[in-house]
């Protein structure tokens, strides 16, 4: 046990009633009492991959296989649903872990047992006993899909003092733009470079076909009419996107959080929800979505938004009216859909520069919304230019996965 352990269960005994009001399971993996890895390939380095939840695991779907090719792969995740997400997609075909907390001897024994030749952190994840342990183990340790948004590097600036000897520990840092390396270098990291975001090279345009054909026909969507789509919607979001969309177009507004449906329900007078389809028997008693003048649905349930987006003939990315930093814009518009975003995308601005700077996204705001959204529905030419710019955007992007996979192999072989 060393001081920072005490300062660990110290906060743990504090906070205690605050994260014991949610159930968590696999303490003995999270203590490392019970790491089911099997032993190490002579032949072939092992990587370790470590993605916090579900959006880093699902970026790694492309780097992975890469890995695969060449290495030996160990996928680890932090959360219970990036776990459930990470041995969704990659069970089959290496072993996947949940990540150890941050105590000392946890750690010890989690890479006692793991014995990766190199590390890579997705985006960003640093612990200061894992980075001490890896390098008193000689295991070199690389940030790649680096990104550090505003607010995270205004903290980790003002804590430079404590911690700014993990940034300085890394052995490579590979980064999504120009404004997360200066980002990194400040903070004292070496080996920062731009490599790209892996997301570009994940996204597909397959259309999802008969989810989308299922989702539609459930819902009562009416195929004749147009439907607007919002994505990740936030707090305020449904009702602005309730009063702004013109008469006779259909809304369809899948909200970010579960805990919000209700909420969001509320807000969409009228509407069919996917828990309730209009075609159930539950849902019998009331008016079909694709009756009303201009339907309203609610996407309440997990996994249909790319199938939504689909069935679009305009996607608004939600939680960027208000005060939240937006949502991730790659997936609509991948699938081809004429895409909008408001002001808010601090958590996502460089991709939405990329778009925006190639024509392939349109920006609005609460006070033009309504008159955006009315103007490309009236103008099909605008909304398939949008579309045709923004899959251009995605196609020169690809690329980071194998990056940073030749990055991890050279790291583990010296």
């Amino acid at each position: 046990m060393n001081a920072l352990d005490l300062v660990y269960a110290t906060l743990a005994g504090l906070t205690a009633p605050l994260w014991m009001r949610k159930r968590r399971a696999g303490w003995d993996e999270r203590l490392a009492r019970a790491v089911d890895c099997p032993p190490k390939d002579a032949g072939r380095p092992r990587v370790m991959l470590h993605a916090v939840s579900v959006g880093e695991v699902n970026a790694m779907r492309s780097l992975v296989p890469a890995l695969l090719r060449v290495a030996e792969p160990i996928v680890t995740t932090t959360t219970d649903t990036g776990l459930a997400r990470a041995r969704d997609l990659y069970a089959d075909v290496c072993p996947v872990l949940r990540y150890p907390l941050d105590f000392s001897g946890s750690v010890g024994r989690f890479l006692d047992a793991v014995r990766p030749d190199a590390v890579g952190l997705v985006e960003l994840e640093l612990w200061p006993n894992f980075l001490a342990a890896c390098r008193g183990r000689a295991i070199p340790v690389a940030v790649i899909n680096g990104r550090l948004s505003e607010r995270s590097f205004r903290g980790y600036r003002r804590a430079r003092p404590l911690v700014g000897g993990m940034f300085r520990s890394l052995d490579a840092c590979c980064v999504q733009d120009d404004t997360y390396a200066e980002r990194f270098r400040e903070m004292g990291s070496p080996g920062v470079r731009v490599t790209g975001s892996m997301k570009w090279d994940i996204v597909s345009s397959e259309p999802p076909g008969d989810r989308a054909d299922r989702l539609a026909e459930d819902l009562g969507i009416d195929r004749a009419k147009p439907l607007i789509v919002a994505g990740s919607t936030g707090p305020g979001e449904e009702a602005l996107l309730h009063a702004a969309v013109p008469a006779g177009v259909q809304l369809l507004c899948a909200p970010r959080k579960p805990e919000r449906f209700d909420e969001a329900a509320a807000s969409l007078p009228g509407c069919v929800r996917r828990s309730a389809p209009a075609t159930s028997d539950s849902a019998a008693s009331r008016p079909r979505g694709g009756d009303l003048a201009g339907g309203r649905f609610l996407l309440d349930t997990i996994g249909e938004l790319r199938a939504a987006y689909a069935l679009a003939d305009l996607v608004v990315v939600g939680r960027s009216f208000f005060d939240l930093h937006g949502s991730d814009p790659i997936e609509p518009i991948a699938l081809g859909r004429a895409t909008v975003i408001g002001p808010a995308v601090g958590d996502f601005e460089a991709v939405v520069a990329r778009f925006e700077e190639s024509g392939g996204v349109a920006r609005s705001s609460r006070g033009t919304l309504a008159q955006d959204l009315g103007r490309l529905l009236d103008d099909e030419r605008e909304r398939s230019g949008l579309a045709e710019r923004g899959l251009a955007v995605i196609d020169r992007q690809r690329g980071a996965s194998d990056i940073h996979a030749s990055t991890l192999l050279e790291l583990a072989r010296r």
